[in-house]
């Protein structure tokens, strides 16, 4: 078996050539990262995009990473403000035989799918799960609207573009006209300028 070190960068290139979008917390090190994670199809979360924080340790594969939700999901399993995940194959049963790749394939996709709710992180969620299933996955839709929006994660080349166009609203040319007397607060206030 590959050394951890070698063994970290490659389960993350796997997981990069599957197609996930994976961004680098420092790209002097490998080990911390953000993968961009969908809801799994036919579940409350369908529809919804997550920012996954994943921390690998010195250790791995013989350690287990750690893994949160940046954005804010509603699930039994996940704690809503700091975003930890309560899942046994990653906190307790872990196996070096595992990889990323198993974590956003099966792993995460399975807890979305079949909460558990006698081992809850989130004791409000598990609760409405258990008394009204039906007002449980209205309210996980609800949390997918309101913090999970494909929207608000743009893609790298669509930040790119953005990025571009912001850039290119600063370059004004000698015909555009500064009035110095006009006051940035009304301005923003007008929906002239943006604060």
């Amino acid at each position: 078996m590959a050394s951890p070190g070698k063994r970290r960068e490659m389960d993350l290139m796997k997981l990069m050539m599957a197609d996930y979008d994976v961004v680098m917390c420092d790209e002097d090190r490998v080990g911390e990262f953000y993968v961009k994670f969908h809801g799994p199809k036919d579940t409350p979360y369908e529809g919804g995009l997550w920012k996954v924080h994943c921390e690998l340790p010195d250790a791995y594969p013989y350690k287990s990473p750690s893994i949160g939700f940046v954005n804010r999901i509603y699930h039994p399993n996940v704690d809503e403000v700091s975003g930890s995940v309560c899942l046994d194959v990653i906190n307790q049963t872990w196996s070096p035989m595992y990889d990323l790749i198993n974590i956003f394939e099966v792993f995460l996709p399975q807890l979305l799918t079949y909460p558990n709710p006698t081992d809850p992180l989130n004791g409000e969620a598990a609760a409405l799960q258990m008394r009204e299933p039906e007002e449980f996955k209205k309210r996980c839709r609800e949390y997918v609207q309101r913090y999970a929006r494909p929207e608000d994660f743009p893609s790298g080349k669509e930040k790119e573009e953005t990025e571009e166009k912001d850039d290119s609203d600063f370059n004004m040319s000698s015909d555009d006209e500064v009035d110095d007397d006009d006051d940035p607060a009304e301005a923003a206030a007008a929906g002239d300028l943006e604060l």
